[in-house]
């Protein structure tokens, strides 16, 4: 009753209370004027997402549970959310031209991301697209990115061993997100930042801005008066503006210096020309802004995400020690390495593309972890003009359509009644081999023409990191009774960061 008496509470309750009354009563209205059309069962509105907020995810896997579609309301637009693969197939693929980012997802993206390839759609995407799938199944990038990814791995290692030897805890997340942004930069724009250890004040300073300027930009998605802020240039806006600035002085001053690079070594052909900014620029003199969107655009699609990922997998092999001593076993089997590692260096040299390739139990447990901990957790579009999806429901112009990597990777009807269970041996078939499944029952990494260009480049950093530190250590959590929670964001970061001790495999 203490909380009924509360003035705040009371104007609260009654602001929401009439909130929802008007999404009823614009629903309404709206069904009397499309009365021939079917829709998606009501499954709640988008207020009961707020009061859900801090377990968003599970709130949307307990409806999606309920409904394999169903519709949110809002005062805006319907939002229709489908766990369907038949659904997400027309969605992503058959009717593709249909459901598209829009002016909504540009808008708020646009002052960090510009025009690139996660912010436009049609001509600028095609092109966009086109480019980077050219680069991607390049052999010179492959072979830079692995050097790369070894090295960073090794010199997490070398971390990860001084804190063995000081019984240390320490935050692998934190690591992880330093790790994949050395890893990204190298491989964008052929320069060290060393955020890891902390070595170059400038990248450091950039470092910052860069995760200043994503978690300001991810508020505006539950911001309403961002545009606002953003004219007055107060609050969260300024620190953006602020923030992009930084991020801007710093990339467009290394796309200047790499210019001056590339036309000074023009004719030297022993000048390597390996990193993504260098070999777009042999192409030909792209604009400093379109080069500049598409690296930032490339760096936050391949920080975040393989970083969040790598977190839930030491995660769920800490849940699951058994699992995390079946993968050690397969990473020494693979590269055939018979002695105990006393040096970090001369184990990662052995850890070759052949002997990755051979890591199918590995590679299933990494699948199984973003079966459960997809990246993206949610992924919406809008809809262009009215439809009927394949289930008979119909969606309207302006809708908001998302399918639920999150939500589908727990769906029973899809994976069975053991759906909920870290197993990764739902992914190898009976010849002891990785086992795929439809990108559009799995689709932590998004399918038809939109599908992720760098899933093979993901699964090679994870792979490589994975290898050389389960080769080496034994992971353990600090405190072996909690259960890590996910912050909601875009990404499915893990909430407080994953605190752990560890110890050399072989003593």
């Amino acid at each position: 009753m203490e909380f009924l008496s509360n003035p705040v509470s009371i104007s609260a309750i009654s602001t929401i209370s009439l909130l929802l009354l008007l999404c009823i009563y614009v629903y309404n209205q709206h069904n009397q004027r499309k009365k021939t059309k079917t829709h998606h069962p009501i499954a709640g509105t988008m207020f009961n997402q707020l009061l859900n907020f801090n377990r968003l995810h599970d709130y949307m896997t307990d409806l999606a549970k309920k409904h394999k579609t169903y519709r949110l309301i809002s005062p805006f637009r319907y939002e229709v959310y489908t766990s369907d693969p038949v659904n997400v197939e027309y969605i992503l693929k058959t009717n593709f031209e249909n459901y598209v980012k829009g002016t909504y997802t540009h808008d708020i993206l646009k002052d960090l991301l510009g025009d690139g390839i996660f912010t436009v759609d049609g001509d600028k995407w095609r092109e966009q697209r086109k480019v980077s799938s050219h680069e991607f199944s390049t052999k010179v990038l492959r072979d830079f990115s692995s050097v790369i990814f070894r090295k960073n791995a090794v010199k997490l290692a070398h971390i990860l061993s001084e804190a063995a030897c000081n019984n240390q805890i320490l935050d692998i997340n934190d690591f992880f997100m330093k790790a994949t942004l050395d890893s990204i930069f190298k491989v964008a724009f052929g320069i060290d930042l060393d955020s890891m250890c902390g070595s170059s004040e400038e990248g450091v300073r950039f470092s910052n801005a860069f995760d200043e300027s994503s978690a300001m930009t991810l508020k505006r998605y539950v911001d309403i008066t961002w545009k606002i802020k953003k004219f007055f240039n107060i609050g969260s806006e300024a620190k953006l503006k602020e923030s992009v600035k930084v991020v801007d002085e710093f990339v467009y001053k290394l796309i200047k210096t790499k210019t001056e690079q590339m036309h000074k070594n023009q004719d030297d052909f022993s000048w390597k020309r390996e990193d993504i900014l260098s070999r777009f620029l042999q192409i030909n003199d792209t604009d400093p802004k379109y080069l500049r969107d598409i690296i930032l655009n490339f760096i936050i699609a391949g920080k975040d995400t393989t970083s969040t990922a790598m977190t839930w997998f030491i995660y769920m092999l800490c849940k699951h020690p058994e699992i995390q001593d079946k993968v050690a076993k397969e990473i020494k089997e693979a590269i055939n390495f018979k002695n105990d590692v006393t040096n970090v260096e001369v184990f990662s040299n052995v850890v070759s593309e052949e002997a990755l390739e051979k890591m199918h139990y590995l590679h299933a447990a990494l699948t199984e972890t973003l079966r459960l901990f997809p990246a993206v957790p949610v992924d919406a579009k809008i809809c262009a003009s009215d439809d009927v999806l394949p289930d008979g429901y119909n969606v309207n112009k302006g809708d908001l359509v998302a399918y639920q990597p999150y939500a589908m990777g727990r769906m029973k009807f899809l994976w069975g009644e053991d759906a909920q269970q870290f197993k990764p041996e739902r992914w190898i078939d009976e010849n002891g081999c990785f086992r795929p499944e439809s990108p559009f029952k799995f689709t932590a990494f998004q399918a038809g023409q939109r599908i992720c260009l760098g899933r093979e480049f993901a699964y090679r950093q994870m792979k490589i990191f994975a290898s050389i530190l389960l080769g080496c250590f034994v992971f353990k959590l600090s405190d072996e009774n909690k259960t890590s929670k996910y912050k909601t964001m875009l990404n499915l970061h893990i909430d407080g960061g994953l605190h752990v001790r560890v110890f050399s495999r072989y003593v």
